[in-house]
């Protein structure tokens, strides 16, 4: 089965207008020829829901799965990644203070004392293996976390094979990744570059609106310091950055107008939007004002413009319009163009989906099982694939696969037999 290719659609955001501005120079920023590097392959061993994952994995990749099945979970071997090289993290804190130890990553359907492994391939499309990094990793006899075996490739040649003779002469080196050691990593830096550029988000609208929410936190995930992030970003990109979410923002919030950073009295920085109103000044509303819709988007839009390494979002069409979610791939896409960033997204919404310009390819199925979950592209899917090329749209062929069994029994909840009320 071939896979649908991208569509080119009107987007949210119009042509030309999106992309990083600081691609050049960052960390993030390597490229090769004219494509930046991203994850084009994933292998799990035991791993949280997962006994056994190895899977392609595209410029985009939707993850789509009932309830429980390991979507979060799937995108935390990325953002493990990235805790291992992140400053102030290492292995340590990555599983420890982060994961709660190897038993919080270990698979439930795991044998006992099984090892853990996350191997990864980074490169192109023209070049998917441009580097492979694998780690497998267990508990020494102080149930400390240790690590059983680190291994570099650089098309194909090895550059780093671990335990080596003086791993095994002071087992405490394997407490600790080379890949996160500076004064070691000198060969294949660019992975741990590449690691540390990797960003999650999952705006939590009620820690944007918190007035102290910036206490201690550094690019937080839940937006609780998303205002201080804008706010301390230069003037010039600020407000080119700011200008295209005004406009992105129009189609979908057609009342307001224009967005500016402004601090109060305390020095703490708001973000306020200027909406059309009968007075002809217009009214003006604070973030604490704004809707759960407004602040998810407007969220989202910054994430895609801040950073150039992959962007993992976790349901991003949580209280937006219907209308608005059948545009986001679109605006993936329209933004990749720009800067060739990975997105990988887990939704369970089939207004995501409906996009004709989503390819079976980009699709990643899990589906839980009592040895784990598994995880499928849909291409793999013959019925899909199938209904697909017939003119089904894509959730509709995907969601026999997603629907939780005896679901119907949920109506149940409130009857005397199923212990409700006068039970």
């Amino acid at each position: 089965m071939k896979a649908r290719k991208s569509a080119k659609a009107p987007s949210l955001f119009g042509a030309g207008t999106v992309g990083p501005e600081s691609g050049k120079g960052s960390r993030s920023g390597a490229k090769r020829g004219s494509e930046r590097l991203r994850f084009t392959s994933l292998r799990l061993e035991n791993w949280r829901n997962f006994t056994s994952v190895d899977v392609s994995l595209r410029s985009r990749v939707f993850l789509v799965g009932p309830n429980a099945a390991g979507k979060s979970n799937l995108q935390d071997a990325f953002r493990f990644l990235h805790d291992v090289v992140a400053v102030g993290g290492g292995f340590q804190a990555a599983i420890e203070n982060k994961r709660g130890g190897i038993g919080g990553l270990r698979c439930l359907a795991a044998r006992q004392h099984s090892d853990i492994r996350i191997d990864v391939g980074i490169g192109t499309d023209q070049e998917p293996d441009v580097w492979r990094y694998s780690l497998v990793i267990n508990q020494n006899n102080q149930r400390q976390p240790e690590i059983r075996s680190e291994r570099v490739e650089q098309r194909g040649v090895e550059l780093l094979a671990r335990p080596d003779a003086d791993d095994r002469e002071d087992p405490k080196r394997l407490t600790q990744t080379h890949l996160e050691q500076i004064n070691v990593n000198r060969e294949f830096r660019e992975i741990a570059d590449f690691f540390a550029s990797v960003r999650y988000f999952h705006v939590v609208p009620q820690l944007v609106r918190e007035p102290d929410r910036s206490a201690g936190l550094t690019k937080d995930p839940f937006g609780g310091d998303l205002i201080e992030q804008i706010a301390s970003t230069p003037n010039r990109i600020q407000n080119s950055r700011l200008k295209k979410i005004e406009d992105a923002l129009r189609v979908a919030v057609p009342q307001l107008r224009q967005l500016e950073v402004e601090k109060d009295a305390r020095g703490v920085p708001h973000l306020r939007g200027k909406y059309q109103h009968w007075r002809p000044q217009g009214a003006w509303q604070r973030e604490d004002q704004f809707s759960d819709g407004t602040l998810r988007l407007l969220g989202l839009l910054w994430a895609l413009l801040d950073g150039t390494g992959p962007l993992l979002l976790e349901e991003p069409e949580l209280s937006l319009h219907p209308e608005v979610i059948r545009h986001l791939p679109q605006m993936f896409s329209r933004m990749q163009r720009t800067s060739g960033r990975q997105i990988v997204v887990s939704t369970h919404s089939p207004d995501l989906l409906v996009d004709p310009g989503i390819g079976l390819d980009e699709v990643l199925l899990l589906q839980p099982g009592e040895n784990g979950t598994v995880v499928r592209s849909t291409q793999d899917f013959e019925d899909i694939a199938n209904l697909v090329v017939n003119g089904v749209p894509l959730p509709e062929a995907i969601l026999p696969h997603t629907r939780p069994e005896n679901v119907s029994q949920l109506v149940l909840f409130s009857d005397d037999r199923a212990g409700g009320p006068g039970s």
